[in-house]
């Protein structure tokens, strides 16, 4: 495994490649991975780099320390309101951009999610493509409990992943969620004990990473589209998204390994 970092200041975010899969882990465990503005620039920055870079074919985002992220932090305000509420909507255009890019990415997502899970936290963690967590998280949906609303995206994004009233229960009541509700609901895939939860995550990122990267991440798209787009649109990208992955090595592979009875081997091209 091969450590770097990202950006000039990566104190936020420590990037680790281990073959074709990308950790990023949100590094600043002494404020529980709270999200500050270097914290959000150099995400972004990450995952760009990471979407970009062909050697990656999967990501994992994770959190330093015992929890995954607390949410936005606080603390260079001491969390007082700007005197003008319209002066909210500046601090939230930049959230908002950041978890579109982490919905709208070709590069599969895996969370890695443990400890504490609060605000916006959520979104990092809920808009992977597969979400492995601790049976111990504790998952709080916090807007609410400060006199907020839901924002940053929150408010577009959670109705499209948790039923509807099962999400006016978290957000209104704002009740600590554990890990075990999220799987029932059908928001986590693997629901394992703390210490499983890295491993479990890099098992399924090896087996994104090993598949046909540009058919998983059209797929990935597509669904994610489906979402917002109407059905002559969802029809007319599907078939676009079928010739360009028609002329790819790994469709070849796919089809050739069809016919000779063998498991395919792809390269991500």
């Amino acid at each position: 495994m091969n450590t770097g970092t990202a950006g000039e200041d990566a104190s936020t975010i420590a990037v680790d490649q281990d073959g074709g899969v990308r950790w990023l882990r949100l590094h600043r465990p002494d404020a529980r991975n709270g999200v500050n503005e270097s914290m959000r620039a150099e995400l972004s920055a990450a995952l760009a780099d990471a979407d970009r870079d062909r050697g990656v074919r999967a990501i994992v985002l994770t959190g330093s320390g015992p929890d995954f992220c607390v949410g936005a932090d606080l603390t260079a305000s001491n969390g007082t309101p700007p005197q003008q509420p319209l002066d909210f909507r500046a601090p939230m255009l930049p959230y908002q951009d950041l978890f579109r890019q982490l919905w709208e990415l070709e590069t599969p997502v895996v969370s890695a999610v443990r400890g504490r899970v609060a605000g916006i936290g959520w979104l990092l963690a809920l808009l992977a493509d597969l979400v492995v967590a601790s049976d111990s998280a504790k998952w709080t949906h916090v807007f609410t409990r400060r006199g907020m609303v839901p924002h940053a995206g929150d408010p577009f994004f959670l109705p499209r992943i948790l039923p509807f009233h099962v999400l006016n229960e978290i957000a209104l009541l704002g009740d600590t969620i554990t890990s075990a509700d999220l799987h029932r609901w059908g928001a986590v895939n693997r629901l394992v004990p703390d210490g499983a939860v890295d491993a479990t995550a890099a098992e399924l990122a090896g087996r994104l990473a090993a598949g046909p990267t540009l058919s998983l991440g059209q797929a990935r798209r597509l669904y994610r589209r489906s979402l917002v787009s109407d059905m002559t649109t969802a029809f007319a990208e599907e078939a676009a998204a079928s010739a360009m992955l028609s002329a790819t090595s790994d469709r070849a592979e796919g089809v050739a390994a069809l016919l000779e009875g063998r498991r395919p081997t792809f390269t991500g091209h």
